[in-house]
């Protein structure tokens, strides 16, 4: 009988002890992830809050708000011209990035794919621009587009014309011009990512597409496409976030200009918080561009749930 009771001591306090151990180890676990959380919330989720509040009032930047409703919306909305046009701008920059630096990866990381030897080096020139810093690049390619000193300068001397041209100088192509700089540094992290996806690709898909007469072509278009297809579809959501968020290049190479042919929503941000001072119409600007990011990311939900049905 005695035995009997211990036994169901010891079988009582089993499970006891396995809690407390699988508490601990919750614990201790919580306590290693605290301090990132804490960051998070005094980078991150706090000044997100802060924006929010300050995108409803007449603030700058300095001292007390004042609270003005959605004044600031409107205005952005039906009222300022300049976020109209740096709001084309990110469209058309957005375009561009979702076409060329895809379609040049896709096809780099198409003939890379089956090179075996020497292809490592071809890779690592390809990708060396994308590990540069981004002031470095902007530097070198103001320089290069110079048109005094720069590639156009150097053709001219030799007669090749029509190159010698300030294209960060000119309305009309200062965008386009910011935009190749930045696809240069920008498309060899994609091809990387794209070579990746197509060598997890299983050989015997291919293997079958030749047998049935497909050339190369219908190879990349009903193997390697839809192969690499959820990478694909990643990279495209993320290029069109940051196609809304670009500044660096643009502040870099024009600040925006001339007349603001180059102006873009982060560098409008920029000019209306810290050079007008006006921080609560730069925190609805900056609200703005989030909810076009989210409309961005809800897009991609829906069409992973619908490629999962």
């Amino acid at each position: 009988m005695a035995q009997t009771q211990e036994t169901r001591a010891v079988n009582t306090a089993q499970p006891i002890r396995a809690k407390r151990r699988i508490s601990r180890k919750a614990i201790t676990a919580w306590l290693f992830v605290l301090p990132i959380l804490l960051l998070f919330l005094v980078v991150v989720i706090g000044p997100s809050f802060a924006a929010v509040y300050y995108s409803f009032t007449d603030w700058s930047g300095i001292g007390p708000a004042e609270w003005v409703g959605t004044a600031n919306f409107r205005k952005l909305l039906f009222e300022d011209m300049s976020f109209r046009k740096a709001f084309g701008n990110n469209v058309i920059w957005m375009a561009i990035f979702l076409i060329v630096p895809v379609a040049l990866a896709l096809l780099a990381a198409g003939v890379l794919a089956p090179v075996k030897r020497g292809g490592m080096a071809f890779r690592a020139a390809i990708f060396i621009p994308y590990i540069l810093p981004t002031v470095i690049v902007a530097q070198v390619w103001r320089y290069l587009l110079s048109p005094t000193q720069g590639v156009g300068a150097a053709l001219a001397n030799v007669g090749i014309l029509g190159f010698d041209k300030a294209f960060l100088g000119q309305s009309s192509t200062a965008l386009y011009a910011i935009a190749f700089v930045n696809n240069w540094q920008w498309w060899g992290f994609l091809m990387v990512l794209f070579l990746a996806a197509m060598q997890n690709i299983p050989h015997d898909l291919y293997e079958a597409a030749r047998l049935d007469g497909a050339s190369a072509w219908q190879e990349f278009r009903f193997v390697t496409i839809p192969g690499i297809m959820p990478t694909l579809v990643f990279m495209l959501l993320m290029t069109a976030i940051w196609s809304f968020l670009i500044f660096d290049y643009v502040y870099i190479l024009t600040q925006g200009g001339p007349a603001g042919s180059s102006e873009v929503l982060g560098t409008l941000l920029y000019k209306n918080a810290f050079n007008r001072f006006e921080a609560g119409y730069a925190s609805a600007l900056g609200l703005t561009m989030s909810f076009f990011a989210g409309v961005i990311i809800c897009i991609y939900i829906a069409l992973r749930r619908r490629e999962a049905e």
